[in-house]
């Protein structure tokens, strides 16, 4: 099917840690559903492909009920940066939080960031960020970020609002928030309202318009390979290419390209604004509403069909590079 790409609205950036107690564990897990208790097998981050190598990694291994290490990331709270647009820029609803019951370890080796709502009707969630900000190719190489996810378990009405992602932002966006989307967005993996669909999208240059389209941004979507996106644990991977004239962008799913964008079709001007500074820090986050969401559907999510609960399940975040000049390829 063709969904509509005006995800976004005027949309200043997308902006888009050890151990807690074993009862905030179990709190955590008891909200989910029985079939989706029993975590996902976990494999550890694979060795890197001959001729490359390990740039930065987290297998999300430790006791059930910690959060993320802290050495590796960041927990943003509440609903946008300080001096940062509200909502975090996309109409988003949720307001994030460090609660163990929305991000933790699940002691599998997992990290799960999980909706929830509250009594009152109030939708909380968790959003995590890299503290390392300076993630590029070097010149004439290749940098390649992956993720193996699965995306939050429920499909249908009980979806609407459902918005989990694995992106990245350009370093000069911390601390500024007014500078997007000049700076660099790579949407690694995007999904909304439990569609069997991986969206991958270019944010840059101007809002709105623009060399890439802004507030859309260059995107493309396709289903995941096999089992569904929402079913089974896939790699969602994004490639920096510095090693073929024009640069160029690609993202995969399970292997497979479903998207490139080359350094000329947006420009001098844009590519080097969005690569020229010291590179970009990554990001996952599960989104309740906000203008994909609901220009997807047609209306405003999350609605009262909704359910809460289903997590977005992390087995790993990987960066490799690879250690010589890449072959020419498109």
């Amino acid at each position: 099917m063709t969904l509509p790409w005006r995800h976004r609205l005027t949309r200043t950036p997308v902006l888009r840690r050890r151990r807690r107690k074993a009862l905030a564990a179990l709190t955590a897990l008891a909200v989910l559903p029985a079939a989706l208790a029993q975590p996902p097998a976990a494999a550890s981050v694979p060795p890197p492909p001959q001729g490359w190598s390990l740039v930065w990694a987290d297998d999300f291994d430790g006791a059930a009920g910690a959060p993320p290490s802290p050495e590796n990331w960041l927990i943003s709270t509440g609903h946008g940066y300080p001096g940062g647009p509200p909502n975090w820029g996309t109409g988003e609803i949720q307001r994030y939080t460090a609660d163990p019951a929305n991000v933790g370890l699940d002691g599998a080796g997992n990290l799960r960031i999980t909706p929830l709502k509250s009594a009152s009707g109030e939708w909380t969630s968790s959003r995590v960020e890299t503290r390392r900000t300076d993630f590029k190719p070097a010149e004439g190489r290749v940098l390649r970020i992956e993720g193996r996810i699965q995306m939050p378990g429920v499909t249908g009405p009980q979806a609407l609002g459902y918005w989990p992602a694995f992106w990245a932002l350009g370093s000069p966006y911390r601390g500024n928030y007014q500078n997007w989307p000049s700076i660099g967005e790579f949407d690694i993996m995007e999904n909304v309202n439990g569609i069997d669909s991986v969206w991958g999208v270019l944010h840059c240059g101007t809002n709105p318009g623009g060399p890439c389209d802004e507030s859309n941004g260059i995107g493309s979507s396709r289903p995941c390979p096999g089992t569904t996106c929402q079913s089974g644990m896939h790699t969602y991977r994004f490639e920096w290419d510095r090693g073929v004239t024009p640069n160029r962008l690609r993202w995969y799913v399970d292997g497979e390209q479903y998207h490139s964008v080359s350094q000329d079709r947006v420009g001098d001007a844009a590519w080097n604004d969005m690569t020229g500074h010291a590179g970009y820090f990554l990001l996952l986050n599960v989104a309740m509403g906000g203008a994909f969401p609901n220009g997807v559907a047609g209306h405003a999510t999350p609605t009262a069909d909704t359910v809460p609960g289903r997590p977005m399940v992390v087995d790993y975040v990987a960066v490799w590079q690879n250690g010589a000049s890449a072959a020419k390829r498109s």
